[in-house]
């Protein structure tokens, strides 16, 4: 294995088929990570797939991270084609704006369930694994939403700041057994969910395009989106070696801005 790269780990990434986690995917296979693609959306997890290389290199996953069944039958998916999981990266999530009174037990229960109970059920089935292997690096998709408050997004900010907390726990848990858990945190990302976001504030408040979109990055000090590119760097840094003292961390990725 080249002591340089992940070549020759696999990963597990959700919310693999677009977006933040088919860039990963993408950055960690080009550095010789064998991926699993998990996902919801087969069609794009077969274009990931393909892209990637073919089975040689990725496999797509149809799986809900909010099911401990489905979770469990992905792994062991997994497992037959890659062996152990060695890495795994919890990008799987969802979000929504809306007023704390309109927030309902639906909308609640949904965000919660992908992006804290998935992240969950995911890591409770990859442990397992990294300790047999004696290697293992958790990375969790979080947001510059889980190391502050917002208005209007009171079930993401909250899911959010429990990732992060899962993040430190599980960081002390297996500091002594070569399994580092961090969170990468970024605002806002040039993303499908993003353009929904700007969609929706045009809507609800008649503002231009542009204007929308000053809306959310006006908390950026360089005035711009993140790009999906720099998330995947990160997540390879902490997956690479070298980054072994690197462990219950929330890695900010925001322009500038100060969180604490």
């Amino acid at each position: 294995m080249n002591e340089s790269t992940v070549n020759g780990r696999h990963v597990f990434i959700t919310g693999a088929s677009r977006g933040i986690g088919a860039n990963i995917a993408a950055a960690l296979a080009a550095d010789g990570a064998r991926v699993s693609l998990v996902g919801r959306d087969s069609g794009r997890l077969a274009t990931v797939t393909a892209e990637l290389g073919g089975a040689q290199h990725a496999i797509p996953i149809v799986a809900d991270v909010t099911d401990a069944g489905s979770v469990k039958e992905a792994f062991t998916t997994a497992r037959r084609h890659f062996g152990p999981v060695h890495i795994l990266v919890n990008n799987a999530g969802q979000a929504a704006a809306a007023k704390f009174i309109d927030t309902d037990e639906a909308l609640w229960n949904r965000i919660i369930g992908v992006n804290l109970t998935g992240t969950y059920l995911c890591t409770r089935e990859a442990v397992p694994d990294m300790l047999q292997c004696g290697f293992g690096r958790i990375v969790n998709i979080a947001s510059i939403s889980g190391l502050r408050g917002a208005a209007y997004i009171s079930a993401y900010a909250t899911s959010k700041h429990a990732v992060i907390g899962l993040t430190r726990c599980l960081a002390l848990e297996y500091a002594t057994r070569n399994i580092t858990v961090n969170a990468v945190c970024p605002g806002y990302v040039d993303t499908d969910i993003v353009k929904r976001a700007v969609d929706n504030i045009m809507k609800k408040t008649g503002r231009s395009e542009s204007e929308a979109m000053a809306t959310l990055t006006a908390t950026n000090p360089q005035g711009r989106l993140i790009t999906p590119a720099e998330v995947s760097n990160a997540v390879l840094w902490l997956c690479r070696p070298g980054t072994e003292s690197v462990t219950g961390q929330s890695i900010v990725l925001s322009g500038g801005e100060v969180t604490t």
